[in-house]
Order: structure tokens, then sequence, then C-alpha cells
């Protein structure tokens, strides 16, 4: 089984266009999303697709690029040709990356973006230039004001000046989240605290970040629960276990997906041939080869017609219909039709469609960016 650290923790389906390693975007237009099993797998994009702007509404002349990535803190990452840099919701370019050697960066966190130049990572600040030079054999994004990264052979956690605030000890580091971070010591998980401090001993076979109180982590060849303290407060008793959202968490037994409530009884019996993450009161299931979304209850809310399903983001999801996609909104009702050879969910009222070979974005009426 992979590290937990180089694999989504929301699986699947939220579409990351490019190669997924650790939040960057390798500049590509390949989808990613993560299977049952944890292993990441590949969907192909059909490069020959000719575009019809049907239900759209054009403004001018849409902007085109090579690769496109979500908006967050207000920039999205672009590429046109060999030059990366940043666009605003407004499509002009703001940040240009001022490095040529960067292939690779990521969306801003904390006004700092991760960029790679060779083979090592450091971060860019909001103007394009190197705010922590490259260093790193990984890194991060921050969190609360900390980054993990390896440096040399181990991890450990900077901040944003690049300074060494937890010294590089730990094989693995996530990232902080409710004052904890998973780390994995000698072949097993625990947690630290911001100072450093193991206030979790590395007894588990696997481990994920807290999310509403409750942590998964797997003993033996089980997936159960802790709280901060380290207690036990889900017993192990699933073959695959996933984070809370939404006040549910889905869970596997053997090869049938449900849903349990904070005290481990189930709210929806295991059913469905896979399932994802509760996002704005919907859930994305397998029933019958096919995405439906069902309501906390277990209420089929949308019925399974989709080739490919997403997450709600904003109130819209991407599908998948006869090969192309688009978005629904929450009652089930196509609010733009599929005609893309791929799109990403909506972020910051703006969400990266595919038209053809290029990239360019579309709001929640429809309308291409353009100048």
């Amino acid at each position: 089984m992979p590290d937990p650290f180089l694999r989504s923790r929301r699986q699947p389906p939220a579409l990351i266009r490019g190669y997924c390693v650790l939040g960057l975007l390798f500049w590509g237009g390949v989808g990613c999303w993560t299977a049952p099993a944890k292993t990441e797998t590949i969907l192909p994009i059909v490069q020959t697709y000719q575009t019809q702007i049907k239900d759209l509404n054009p403004m001018n002349q849409p902007l085109l690029f090579d690769a496109a990535s979500e908006f967050a803190e207000g920039l999205a990452a672009v590429r046109m040709g060999d030059r990366i840099g940043y666009i605003d919701p407004s499509g002009d370019l703001v940040v240009t990356v001022s490095d040529p050697n960067v292939s690779i960066s990521s969306a801003y966190a904390e006004d700092l973006a991760i960029a790679r130049a060779g083979d090592y990572y450091g971060y860019l600040d909001r103007s394009g230039d190197w705010a922590i030079q490259v260093q790193f054999k990984q890194a991060k994004g921050f969190v609360d004001g900390l980054a993990a990264v390896q440096g040399g052979t181990k991890y450990g956690f900077i901040n944003p000046q690049g300074e060494w605030v937890i010294e590089p000890q730990f094989d693995l580091a996530g990232s902080f989240s409710g004052g904890l971070a998973v780390v994995k010591l000698d072949n097993r998980y625990g947690y630290i605290d911001r100072n450093g401090r193991r206030t979790i001993a590395p007894t588990f076979q696997d481990a994920w970040g807290f999310s509403e109180q409750l942590a998964v982590v797997k003993i033996g060849d089980r997936y159960g629960y802790i709280d901060p303290a380290g207690n036990t407060a889900i017993a192990p008793g699933f073959d695959g276990a996933f984070s809370f959202s939404e006040g549910l968490a889905r869970v596997r037994l053997g090869g049938e997906w449900g849903y349990i409530t904070a005290d481990g009884s189930f709210a929806i019996a295991p059913q469905y041939g896979f399932a994802s993450d509760f996002s704005e009161g919907l859930a994305v299931v397998l029933i019958d080869g096919q995405w439906g979304y069902v309501d906390a209850q277990g209420t089929v809310a949308i019925a399974p017609q989709y080739e490919y399903a997403s997450d709600f983001s904003e109130g819209f999801a991407v599908v998948k219909v006869d090969g192309r996609y688009g978005f629904i909104n929450t009652a089930g009702n196509i609010a733009i039709a599929p005609q893309f050879s791929n799109c990403g969910s909506f972020s910051e009222g703006w969400a990266r469609v595919q038209m053809g070979t290029q990239w360019t974005y579309i709001n929640t009426s429809g309308e291409l960016m353009s100048h």
C-alpha cells in the first residue's frame, strides 16, 4: 500500500487535472482520482474532441491556456507554451513566474505556492519570485503557518520564512489538522503537536489527519477512529475507512460501502459499489455501475445515471454523459450541458474546462472567461 501522504484523501471523484503528487500540478492533460484501494488511477482524456459551444453564453474571445488549475486565494495557475503564471478572476495575468527553470507550480496557500525547478522544490511569493529557495526533495502546502518538507532523507516542518520549526526527523509527515500532524517513524504512524512533541505514539500501521475531531487509523488489518487524545473512539472493524465530512464517514465492509456517525453506528448501511464523502448535503455513490447521489438519510436524491460524477462544490457537480463533461445543480438538473472533454470543480466562482486540447474557465452562469 502506498504511503498515505502520496495519495488523495478524497476518493473519487474530485477531478484534479494533471498528475497529482503532494498537491502539485504537473502540466499535463490527464485527470486523476484515487481508486477504492487507495491507489492512483489515471483517467484518459480524448484529445481529438471537437468542442461545440452549446447552451453557453459566450462572451467575446475565450481565453485559452495549455493547462490550468483551480482558483485559490484569488489566483489560478496557468501555462501558455513554456510560460507559467497566475491569472486573476478577470483573466488578467497578474503573476509571472520569474525563474524560467520552474516546471511545476501549485495553487497558493497562505500566500505561498510550491514550485519545482529541476529535482527540488521551493516556494514562490505572490510576485512570482522565490520566497523560499529550491532545496527540498518534497514539499506540502502551508497550513496554519507550517509546511511539511523533506530535507535530506527526513521530513520536518518550516515556517513561511523557510526556517526549521520542527527539525527533519520523520520518515513521512502530513499537514497539521486540528493542531496535530501525522508522522511516520520506524514504519509506524503517530501524531505530533506544533512544537514537535509526540502526543500520540507511533503505533499504527496507517493513520490520517484529524477531521471533525476524529482520525482514521489502521490497527492490524482493520480500520477505526481515534480522538485527539489518542483514545479509540470507534473500534477498528472496517476493511476501509475515510475521514468524517458533514458528520458522516464512508466505510467499507467487504466490497460494499456505507456511512457511519461519530458514535460508530451506521447511518446508511453498506450497500454501494463505491462511495464518496458528503459535500453540500449529498454524496456520490456507485449503484449498478452508474453514479448518482444520496442524502444523509440514504435516500437517492439524484438517480444513478452518470458515467462519472464529482463532489458538489459551490452548488455544482461535474458529471459525464455520453463521453462529455458538464455540470448539474443540487436538484439534479443540468446547469451547464455536457460538452467538454474535461472539467474541474467550481472554486471561487470559476471552473476550468477543456475545449479540444486547451483549457479555459466558465462561471456559474456558463459564461466563458474572455477579454
